[in-house]
Parts: structure tokens; sequence; C-alpha cells
């Protein structure tokens, strides 16, 4: 819901790294809308800051040739690309040809053995599909190295509340995933129920923070309220601002850290926070 027309300009991604190399921060991660419209910037980043890496998470379908001997030459760049279980599940969420189109790049990479991943998004009709033994095997034959879990998050008016998966199936992927870590080549992270392992939510600049397209700097990417934007504030002035303030004074937000989300697991938290911070 930012509209397809914002954009950040790579002087100002050049800056953010900049910034965030200077806090301590190694690691970026790129997403959109699809972030790989903007793939000779990306490379321009990972070219630039070569002491750090780039991941982004993206349908796959602009993964060329030229592109991966890019990525071979940088070597400091990583997709995630988004599937949401086999053929017919992917392409009724992401447009006709995009399952194609993914096994094509992920084809393709493989053949140069380059690493990525999958990223996963489960909803209510698609859990047990994405959570089973052979769509994993399936994963790992397509040469996926990780595979990145999202409990599905409904953000914005229009969106589809059935689709939020229920509490059976988060300890449905819980499970798994733990089953998995012992007994598949593949590395899995799961955004919520890895909470245990992170002391709960990592938002609001404690682990992580989101900017939006607009410069508007987030603590998360799920959750779309901001006092900052890199525009005219800096990242350590956006750390001390109200709104990450109110995130450091009451994190974690629940003592259950499988409950890790103040918007999703915990209502009521994110609201008091706004209302506080002013945001």
């Amino acid at each position: 819901e930012y509209g397809h027309r914002l954009n950040l300009s790579f002087e100002q991604m050049d800056d953010i790294v900049q910034q965030g190399k200077e806090l301590g921060t190694f690691m970026y991660i790129l997403s959109g809308g699809e972030p790989m419209v903007r793939k000779d910037d990306i490379i321009r980043l990972c070219e630039k800051h070569n002491d750090c890496v780039f991941l982004a998470f993206t349908n796959g379908t602009l993964i060329d040739e030229k592109f991966a001997d890019d990525m071979l030459r940088v070597k400091n760049f990583v997709p995630a690309i988004s599937i949401e279980g086999y053929e017919e599940q992917t392409d009724s969420r992401r447009g006709k040809g995009t399952y194609q189109a993914v096994l094509r790049a992920m084809k393709l990479l493989r053949s140069k053995k380059l690493p990525f991943g999958a990223s996963l998004c489960y909803t209510s009709k698609n859990a047990e599909n994405i959570g089973s033994d052979e769509y994993f095997d399936f994963l790992i034959d397509q040469g996926c190295k990780f595979a990145w879990m999202f409990t599905y998050m409904p953000i914005g008016v229009d969106a589809v509340t059935d689709l939020i998966a229920t509490a059976d199936q988060r300890k449905f992927m819980y499970d798994q995933i733990r089953k998995f870590r012992g007994t598949k080549p593949i590395f899995t992270m799961d955004f919520w129920n890895d909470g245990e392992y992170v002391n709960g939510c990592i938002a609001g600049g404690r682990c992580y923070l989101h900017i939006n397209a607009n410069g508007d700097i987030e603590p998360c990417a799920f959750i779309h309220y901001a006092d900052s934007n890199i525009k005219d504030k800096t990242l350590l002035e956006a750390y001390r601002s109200p709104l990450f303030m109110q995130y450091r004074r009451n994190q974690p937000f629940n003592s259950n850290q499988l409950r890790p989300c103040p918007l999703l697991d915990n209502p009521g938290r994110l609201a008091q926070m706004v209302k506080k911070s002013g945001a």
C-alpha cells in the first residue's frame, strides 16, 4: 500500500548502509514490491559495500544469466525466492507462470553453484502442504540451502483475515521445522516460531528495523507506523526516537516467547506504544 511510484534512490540506500556499518550492522535485506527491478543498483551496493551481505526477497522472475554471473562475481548477495507451495498455490497468489519462472531461476542458480533459499508464507490454506516432509525434500532437490518461514500477517484494510494460520497450524509448523533441523540438509528459520531463540520480538531497532519506500523508519516490515524518516533523520536518531524507545521499554511483549508480536499475538500492545509515542 506504499504505491508503485515510491523508491529509495541509490544514494539514499548507499547512505543507509554506510550509517549502518558505522553502528555495526553488516547485513541488509531488500524487499518490495519486487526488488529485482533495481538489480543494477543491488549489484552496485554489493560492489561498494563488499564487507556486507545483502539478501533480497524476490519472486525470482527477473533472475537471468547476467545477474547470476554478477552474483558470482560480487559474492555477497543471496536471493530468498518466494514460493507458496506447488504450481497451483504459487500462481494463485503471485500470478500465472510465476511457479515455472521460480523453477527456472532455481535451476540457473543451482547450475552456477550459487547459494539461495526459499521464502515461504504459511497460511490457513497451505500450512500442511509447505510444512510437509515432501515439500521440504522438493526444496532441497531444487537446491535451496535455507527456508525462511513467515506466518500470514493481514496488513491493510482489504487484508483477508481468513488466511491467518490457526494455532494448531502454527504448532504444526513449529514441530515440523524443529524436526527438519535435525533430519534435513536445509537451514530453517521461522520469523514467529523462533521467538524463543531471540527473546521474543526483534523489531524496533533491538535487532532490526524496516525502512519503507518513502523513507519512513518503521519498527518492522509488518508494522506501518513511524515517527522518523531517513530523509531527515539519521539511523541513530531513529533508534532513539519515541516509538523505538517504546519498543525497548516493552520488549518482550509476552513471557511466552512463542507469542512475540505486539500486533498479531498481543492485541493492544502496539496501539499503546503508538499512542504514547505519537507516531
